[in-house]
């Protein structure tokens, strides 16, 4: 995704919270900008949030094919019209990668990145699906959204579901964000985003090699049962980057932050305190 495109920017919606320094934040896939409420809610007590909707997905309508370098352009053009010049990135899965993307081509305006659940070269350890797992993946979203954690729906159905590879803790506040935001999401994802994802994955996408060019500070945060995108994986892109701390939370998948929120953020606004450099628009000093 090193090559800039001339397609033209599509006009993102956007969810913005908050007052000061901006904090972008980028969904996964299938997701949109709400599914990032575990962190805007949190973030946009102390930081101005903008969590749009990427290309394809949620109110950000757009059913023509593209392809994943697109993404970097509807996002350089969104900063431009929100008149941001400066800001911090916090990419989920997809929106790690499309987050690393954004430092490598535009370095000056990305002040640092919190990378969760995602790595620079992904790999994933995910079991073959039977049509067993797509039916109680099914019936339990399906109740769940009726339901939010409803403790039958859990033990009967969500335990032998697709959500045993998403979470690890099936506790009611994991199904209450998969009812409100993950199922929403799912049914608001164009076929042409999950085209766009797929054509990258199969090209065997690897930013490894371009890493050390990212020179601000980053956090990178991994589920050590994640089977979408392995913690492994997530390991081997701190070990790339110049400037970065590793986190990996024990008992936790792909969608950690909603398993463990309270852990997650502290340990982010732990971080935030650490470098503040990250979430002030002042250069440097040279002495």
């Amino acid at each position: 995704m090193s090559d800039r495109h001339t397609t033209t920017a599509a006009s993102l919606n956007v969810y913005i919270q908050g007052q000061g320094f901006p904090i972008l934040g980028l969904h996964g896939h299938p997701g949109t900008g709400r599914s990032l409420s575990v962190f805007t809610n949190h973030l946009s007590k102390r930081y101005k949030t903008f969590a749009p909707d990427l290309r394809g997905y949620g109110k950000s309508r757009y059913n023509r094919n593209f392809e994943m370098n697109d993404h970097l352009t509807d996002l350089e053009a969104l900063l431009d019209r929100l008149e941001i010049e400066k800001c911090l990135v916090l990419g989920w899965s997809l929106g790690g990668i499309l987050a690393m993307e954004l430092a490598l081509r535009l370095p000056e305006r990305v002040t640092g990145l919190i990378l969760v659940a995602t790595a620079a070269k992904p790999r994933g350890s995910h079991p073959s699906i039977t049509w067993q797992d797509n039916l109680y993946t099914g019936v339990a979203a399906l109740l769940n959204y009726i339901k939010p954690s409803w403790q039958w729906n859990i033990e009967t159905f969500g335990r032998r579901s697709l959500f045993r590879y998403l979470i690890q803790q099936h506790t009611s506040t994991s199904y209450n964000y998969i009812a409100k935001e993950a199922v929403p999401a799912y049914l608001q994802t164009s076929p042409a985003a999950t085209r766009a994802l797929y054509s990258a994955i199969q090209s065997g996408y690897n930013r490894l090699p371009d890493l050390p060019l990212i020179q601000c500070p980053t956090l990178v945060l991994a589920g050590d049962q994640d089977r979408h995108i392995t913690s492994d994986s997530s390991l081997e892109t701190a070990q790339h980057l110049q400037n970065s701390r590793w986190q990996c939370y024990a008992n936790t998948a792909h969608l950690f932050p909603w398993e463990v929120p309270q852990l997650v953020l502290s340990d982010i606004d732990r971080w935030l305190e650490e470098h503040p450099q990250v979430i002030s628009s002042q250069k440097p000093v040279d002495y």
